[in-house]
């Protein structure tokens, strides 16, 4: 059976056996775990994971892929095939016994960030998650205050997981090669959020209205919510830029709005 590329569904399939190997070498693979493959393609993961000696649920959206990995694997008893949006997968449902998951996959540009934030409402159930993103994404992730590419992304990333870059993949890594530079991301979720955040829902407004005037002090981007005595009564000057605030900063102004009860 053969599967030729989908774009409706961002298909682009990992061939680079260079890549492949690099990739089972950083995840530190331990028989008898539990492992899910989100969007296994044509299986150029899914085969090495298997040969690790580990439990592996894959989700796949294609079910002409579907039908190819299951005709593939017909008789491999370590391996669950679901056919699914990994959007609106229940992971938790695969935990059985006190065991997390450890996640991979390769996912769409299109889909990845909803995708990050449904698999972290669900993070109690999984001890880390390694994924290929377009590099854009990943430098948004792991970017620092005061970067050009720290955004809402960055923080809200933070609040959830600790992340780290591990390398870049060239287009030429892929069939059909797209037109962007790819790179591997490792997410880890925090046993316990570094900060408190009392509404995590108006911390997300927060950084969102922040961040939509970004060339705009605080005291600009922010004066529907909070004024500059407010601002500067939690000590944070509102003549700073969105982009200089670290995820405390902006968790001290969410939760004075929650005392305030500003929604």
């Amino acid at each position: 059976m053969t599967h030729h590329p989908r774009k409706r569904f961002g298909q682009n399939f990992l061939h680079d056996q260079r890549i492949i190997y690099n990739i089972m070498a950083s995840l530190d693979v331990r028989a008898g775990e539990h492992w899910v493959e989100i969007g296994p393609g044509q299986g150029a993961l899914t085969e090495p994971l298997l040969k690790s000696g580990i439990r592996l649920d894959i989700v796949e959206l294609d079910r002409d892929l579907v039908a190819l990995l299951k005709h593939r694997y017909v008789n491999q008893a370590n391996l669950t095939i679901h056919s699914g949006d990994a959007l609106s997968f229940n992971f938790g449902a695969l935990v059985n016994e006190q065991q997390k998951l450890r996640v991979i996959g390769n996912l769409p540009y299109n889909i990845s960030t909803p995708l990050l934030f449904h698999l972290l409402g669900q993070a109690s159930c999984i001890e880390d998650m390694t994924f290929m993103l377009q590099k854009e994404v990943v430098d948004r992730i792991c970017a620092s205050p005061g970067s050009k590419t720290y955004g809402r992304l960055s923080i809200m990333m933070s609040y959830y997981c600790a992340s780290e870059m591990l390398f870049e993949v060239p287009p030429e890594s892929f069939t059909p090669i797209p037109k962007v530079v790819s790179a591997i991301i490792r997410l880890t979720p925090h046993q316990k959020p570094p900060v408190v955040v009392n509404d995590l829902e108006l911390l997300n407004k927060v950084i969102t209205q922040a961040f939509s005037q970004r060339r705009k002090t605080l005291r600009n981007a922010l004066r529907t919510i909070m004024d500059e005595m407010q601002l500067a009564a939690l000590e944070i000057d509102p003549t700073r830029r969105p982009e200089t605030l670290s995820l405390e900063e902006f968790s001290r102004i969410s939760n004075a709005l929650v005392e305030h009860g500003i929604e």
